[in-house]
């Protein structure tokens, strides 16, 4: 179901996007030509703009590579999606695909961290994602110059250092989020494991793989929504608590 925001006019060139993607801009080409891409919105000069809804269907497309998708069954993914999916809704598929990766920490150098955040990083930014865990300076490097990154939520990292909060709000936040996640999940988790309790253990690995995404997809779901309610409800009385 796609939401009713609006999405901010395309602006982004074809450069702009392979950037902030970290991908090649033939890589870009290369999907606009297999349909995985839209076109783009064509521009004064016939320059080609880009949209933050590229920007997070390519996020999606990388991921799903990243998984060890073929193309053709990438292409089968995204022709069941609705074409119209917002930027938001599209990061949403992608936080679902991505909860399927295991935790992957690979240590690269400073060229190469920027290279995969899409943008050169301040130091005053490298720093915030050392807080924030995703970031940290690779002790064991030959030459000093190397950091250990959490692969799968770089991405996530680089897109708060945008969101107009102080470093400690982002960390606050961080840290409600997996407290009650974790509670979530304890709480599921018994529930589960009490409904399956009589079942052959065959059985419970089976059933257990086949209702991890659905748990997934119903956690962002609600969740998605919850918060969408508590704005609301703050919004109507004026921001106040």
């Amino acid at each position: 179901m796609t939401t009713t925001e609006t999405e901010e006019p395309p602006t982004l060139t074809i450069d702009e996007l392979a950037a902030r993607a970290g991908v090649t801009v033939r890589t870009v080409r290369f999907y606009g030509t297999r349909g995985l891409l839209p076109p783009p919105a064509i521009g004064p000069r016939r320059v080609g703009h880009y949209g933050r809804e590229h920007l997070a269907r390519l996020a999606l497309i990388e991921e799903l590579r990243h998984q060890g998708m073929t193309l053709a069954a990438i292409e089968r993914y995204l022709k069941q999606l609705p074409p119209d999916l917002s930027a938001h809704d599209l990061a949403l598929h992608r936080a679902v695909v991505a909860s399927w990766a295991p935790e992957t920490v690979e240590s690269v150098t400073r060229e190469e961290l920027d290279r995969r955040a899409g943008r050169p990083l301040t130091d005053d930014e490298v720093g915030r994602l050392t807080a924030m865990d995703i970031v940290a300076r690779d002790a064991d490097a030959p030459d000093g110059d190397a950091y250990r990154v959490d692969a799968g939520l770089l991405r996530l990292g680089v897109e708060l250092l945008d969101v107009p909060f102080s470093p400690e709000t982002v960390l606050a936040a961080r840290t409600a989020l997996l407290e009650h996640s974790r509670a979530a999940a304890r709480d599921l988790s018994r529930l589960l494991r009490d409904a399956v309790a009589e079942r052959d253990a065959r059985d419970v690995r089976s059933l257990s793989a086949h209702m991890h995404p659905l748990v997934v997809q119903a956690l962002l779901t609600t969740f998605q929504r919850s918060l969408r309610e508590e704005l609301r409800e703050w919004l109507d009385h004026g921001g106040e608590d």
